[in-house]
């Protein structure tokens, strides 16, 4: 998880050195550091960028965030401000704020802060509360305002803007979330349907997690220090995730690594902080935004949006996903990720023609707003499609069976067979080729060739297409499984196979080839003994079939003609995830005795629900 706030910054540092001007934001803002006292007392630390031109008024955009305001102090000036370079000379009020508990700011950070409704006393806060009576303060202490406010963020400063709708102020007329952390125990950061995210996590909250005495600056050195230089050795030598809490490591240094390790189900800790909930009767602007590569936050994206959808009938809320890693929309350059060649420079697009007309046209009356109900990048054409529903309306749902023979076919074969394999905990599935001494961001379009030939992963795949197959929407895996032990981790994998004729990608390493590439298109782990209930984890029983469902992330992706279509389903992606001991029981608990081997079968009469688009 630390990759949030690292590759959130590098992009950033990229954008700002491609300023021609370093000394533009100091030439053309004038800036001023603040304290604003809420509603209970507490005083959030502020800083704001007024324009020096004050031959007209301009609208607030602000940015409210847990990774720090800074630069601090009134002479110190950042290289750039705002979401992207044109929002910048277009000339705002921008606003940046330490979330409370946060840098400068005085209070509790309690991560992703529950929402209270119906507030019943000034010592009732939230973030919506935060939020309103700040701009409650802007508006009446900052001159040439227009009355007008709109909020951003990617990530954390995503799920602050998404908090932000809810008991709104009146003065909100535009709200863009980006990748924002929204449900962390379904799909987003900690968990990925209650299997816990451990590389990313321990790797962030030695950072995060750090505790502070009161508002700072820095926060200086992390909680230990670390030098891995194989992350899969790293993780197998540190053994069950308990010893993670050993004098060495976090040693309950943080609290939130220990709330984590405690709230071992979908209790009321993570309901409390899912935002969606409360995502009703929202009809502020709403442009929701988020990456096909994404490895943090792409649930929360398309989660955001399907809940002010299904919330809110009188929304004005629209979606757009592009071919981005987390943030990667605010880059100055994206044409490429891993061996993907998208033919176009897809961030500049999103910040010139979306982002910046959504926040002129609510905020400052000008342009004309032409941003479809969802835009939406295609992967494998490599094309922007618009729609007026996502998922689109005539999709099709059409299930593709694991049948034998290693086959993805479009029937039912026979129903009582099945394939088999062991998987052992102390030998799990790799989530990448190769050695990482932090996440390898390229995975989520990885070559899977390397996982192929393991006899812990099941391997299916269509034989070469004769039309394309555009997917469009959700996608269902629908096992039928057994197992000798009694609990189970499920991951499964679409999977683009590209022919022996394929040429190489733009710029592709020397030596590097294409033909027969297994691109990995979309992925997603289920913690098996949270298949009926997440909030009752059931065991499964030895030899009993079993039903495991759930959902991978939507898809907008095109199969071409000549290409196959594969499905891989394995138990572990490690260190991506935890390892499963494979016996029922709380997993932070576990003990190196408690891993075993067992042998899982998954029958002929599973299956992959498809989104095909006519």
């Amino acid at each position: 998880m630390k990759t949030i706030f690292c590759t959130i910054a590098a992009l950033l540092g990229v954008c700002a050195t491609a300023q021609q001007n370093p000394n533009t934001v100091k030439e053309n803002y004038t800036k001023k550091d603040t304290l604003i006292s809420m509603r209970d007392g507490t005083r959030l630390y502020t800083v704001i960028y007024t324009p020096k031109d004050v031959s007209q008024k301009y609208p607030i955009l602000m940015e409210r965030t847990p990774y720090s305001a800074g630069p601090y102090g009134d002479t110190s000036y950042p290289r750039r401000i705002g979401p992207n370079p044109t929002l910048m000379n277009e000339k705002y009020i921008f606003v940046y704020q330490d979330v409370r508990g946060r840098y400068m700011s005085e209070g509790t950070n309690l991560e992703m802060t529950p929402y209270i409704p119906n507030k019943k006393s000034k010592k009732e806060v939230d973030e919506s509360s935060d939020t309103y009576d700040t701009i409650d303060w802007l508006l009446k202490n900052i001159k040439n305002n227009n009355g007008r406010v709109g909020l951003y963020g990617i990530s954390y400063p995503g799920f602050y803007a998404t908090a932000s709708l809810p008991g709104a102020h009146p003065a909100i007329r535009a709200v863009s979330p980006q990748a924002p952390v929204t449900d962390e125990f379904i799909g987003d950061d900690a968990n990925h349907n209650g299997a816990f995210f451990l590389m990313d996590n321990f790797d962030f909250m030695n950072y995060f997690g750090k505790p502070r005495k009161g508002p700072v600056k820095d926060y200086d050195s992390q909680i230990f220090d670390i030098n891995s230089k194989d992350d899969y050795d790293f993780f197998l030598q540190l053994g069950p995730v308990s010893n993670s809490q050993s004098a060495k490591y976090f040693n309950h240094k943080s609290y939130i690594w220990d709330e984590y390790l405690q709230h071992d189900t979908y209790d009321e800790y993570w309901k409390a902080r899912n935002i969606r909930t409360h995502l009703k009767d929202i009809t502020i602007p709403t442009l929701v935004v988020g990456g096909w590569f994404d490895a943090e936050d792409l649930f929360g994206a398309l989660n955001t949006y399907a809940s002010i959808e299904t919330q809110s009938p009188k929304n004005n809320n629209r979606l757009v996903m592009g071919p981005w890693t987390h943030g990667a929309w605010e880059s100055p350059d994206w044409k490429q990720y891993a061996s993907h060649d998208f033919g176009s420079n897809t961030s500049r697009y999103f910040q010139d023609s979306v982002e910046a007309v959504f926040f002129n046209y609510y905020l400052k009356d000008e342009g004309t707003l032409n941003i479809a109900e969802a835009t939406v990048f295609e992967t494998g054409s490599n094309e922007w499609r618009s729609y007026n529903t996502w998922p689109p309306a005539n999709v099709k749902n059409v299930p593709y069976y694991l049948s034998a023979g290693n086959q993805l076919s479009l029937s039912a074969t026979d129903t009582r067979s099945f394939d088999e394999y062991t998987s052992d905990p102390n030998k799990p599935v790799p989530y990448t080729n190769g050695i990482f001494s932090r996440r390898n961001n390229d995975y989520m379009a990885e070559d899977q060739r390397f996982a192929a030939i393991r006899p812990d992963v099941l391997v299916y795949e269509t034989g070469a297409l004769t039309e394309d197959v555009t997917l469009s929407g959700k996608i269902i895996a629908d096992l039928q499984v057994s197992m000798t032990g009694t609990d189970a981790d499920f991951v499964v994998k679409l999977i683009d196979v590209l022919p022996e004729n394929e040429p190489n990608f733009k710029n592709a390493p020397r030596g590097f080839q294409m033909a027969g590439y297994q691109r990995m298109v979309r992925a997603e782990v289920m913690r098996g003994k949270f298949r009926n209930s997440f909030e009752k984890p059931e065991a499964f029983v030895p030899g009993q079939v079993s039903h495991v469902k759930f959902a991978l992330n939507d898809v907008a992706h095109k199969f071409k003609k000549g290409h196959k279509i594969m499905i891989q389903v394995q138990s572990s992606w490690f260190p991506l995830t935890d390892r499963n001991p494979q016996k029922f029981m709380r997993i932070p608990d576990a003990k190196e005795s408690d891993f075993t081997k067992e042998d899982i079968r998954v029958y002929h009469t599973s299956k992959i629900i498809l989104p095909v688009l006519p």
